[in-house]
């Protein structure tokens, strides 16, 4: 069964949203609902695309392991392919399949929670998955714990964490021992100012007793981890801004952390344990049998990307990026759209200081692709959206293993085949 076919039996339709080139999926969606076409002979624009491309990849910087499609946003035609569904090594690519499975789940408004409890002379700090919480979040909870506390008569009080909600193993499969804490730290529901340290609960759990500390409170002992008494009373609570604006965020600039919380997060929102291998699962039911995408060759292992074992087919990762075109989505998904880096954008993984569509060949680009990075080791990718010279939105996903080019040169390559595929690199 086709893609368009598969994905007429998922979701019930959505209206669409007006929006601008570059600032989300809404310009697509319009297109999309001019005209459904099919699958045909290329027009002399799109046939421009696939000759340049299949020059283009040639190469030598790109290796001999390329998966790459490009596909046209109204039609859903494909313009280009090579070895598009060949499962290969997709690196933080992985994170469009995150955050699709976290808005359909979860939804765009959905918020995460921090709260405080007290019993027995113990102020318990809850994590309940907001890796956005910051030092001043939590001095808000402290302020309001500290008063609860003085109203009550007390002045001391013991502090511990309660990260129970997310069980063991905290790391997942396929990440280099080195990864950890600095690129991504073991999983935990509680974290601060996203420290990087091994144990991310215990370490919020010292800020907030250090704050408490500052309001005149005594804190007796150390920071334990425990588990929230049943019979404990609600003291204080935090609540996160919009998982709509967490997911744009950790697309912009490609945030580790935030993808694993997501992950599991998205688990527990589907009734399920908050695990690698349950988050895992909920991703691959949601791109299957709620969208209806074919999952063949896909391996995911996280939520981030980071693990080594994870593999998913450039096709993939193009019609997951299709699903955002598309106005029957676009309330849910519009957000991957927006959170895409921009080229040439200062500030997310397609910035100048990163050394992105800075060359001759791609430098006309700029303002005019956004796309999800992907960097390990041995694996590049760039997947995105882009109007091309001919108006049409095209969707293009490009995945490289295995160069033994410098990594630099690699995206430079890529960045030449989004200007490739814009349109502008003629």
């Amino acid at each position: 069964m086709s893609a368009p076919a598969r994905r007429a039996l998922a979701l019930a339709a959505t209206a669409p949203i007006a929006g601008a080139i570059l600032a989300g999926p809404s310009a697509f969606a319009a297109d999309k609902a001019v005209s459904k076409g099919t699958a045909g002979q290329l027009d002399p624009a799109e046939q421009k695309i696939a000759d340049n491309l299949n020059s283009r990849v040639q190469d030598p910087r790109l290796g001999s392991d390329l998966s790459g499609v490009v596909l046209d946003a109204k039609s859903e035609k494909t313009i280009w392919g090579h070895e598009a569904t060949t499962a290969l090594m997709p690196a933080s690519n992985t994170k469009l399949a995150t955050a699709t499975a976290a808005l359909t789940v979860l939804g765009p408004d959905h918020r995460f929670t921090t709260k405080v409890v007290y019993g027995d002379g113990t102020l318990t700090l809850v994590g309940e998955g907001d890796r956005t919480l910051t030092s001043d979040d939590l001095d808000e909870l402290a302020k309001t714990a500290v008063a609860g506390l003085k109203h009550a008569g007390l002045t001391s009080v013991k502090v511990r964490v309660d990260d129970s909600l997310f069980p063991e193993p905290t790391l997942a499969p396929g990440w280099n021992t080195g990864y950890y804490p600095a690129e991504v730290a073991p999983v935990r529901p509680l974290v601060v100012d996203g420290h990087a340290v091994t144990d991310t609960s215990l370490d919020a759990g010292q800020v907030f007793a250090k704050l408490l500390a500052d309001r005149g409170v005594t804190v007796t002992g150390d920071v334990t981890h425990g588990v929230a008494g049943a019979g404990d009373v609600a003291v204080s609570e935090h609540r996160s801004g919009k998982l709509s604006t967490i997911v744009k965020h950790m697309l912009k600039v490609s945030d580790n952390n935030i993808a694993e919380t997501l992950l599991r997060m998205t688990a527990l929102g589907a009734g399920r344990p908050a695990t690698f291998e349950d988050g895992t699962a909920v991703v691959r039911a949601v791109l299957s049998h709620t969208y209806g995408l074919s999952l063949d060759n896909f391996q995911t292992y996280d939520g981030s990307g980071l693990s080594r074992s994870t593999r998913i087919p450039a096709r993939t990762l193009a019609e997951i990026l299709d699903l955002t075109t598309d106005p029957r989505y676009s309330q849910t998904l519009k957000y991957i759209a927006d959170g895409l880096p921009v080229a040439g954008e200062a500030g997310s993984t397609l910035g100048p200081e990163w050394g992105r569509f800075d060359t001759p060949d791609s430098r006309c680009a700029v303002g005019k692709v956004k796309a999800k990075t992907g960097t390990l080791t041995g694996a590049i990718a760039l997947s995105g959206l882009t109007r091309a010279q001919d108006g049409h939105w095209k969707v293009f996903s490009f995945i490289e293993n295995g160069s033994s080019a410098n990594p630099n040169d690699i995206k430079d390559a890529l960045d030449g085949l989004a200007a490739t595929v814009n349109g502008c690199w003629a």
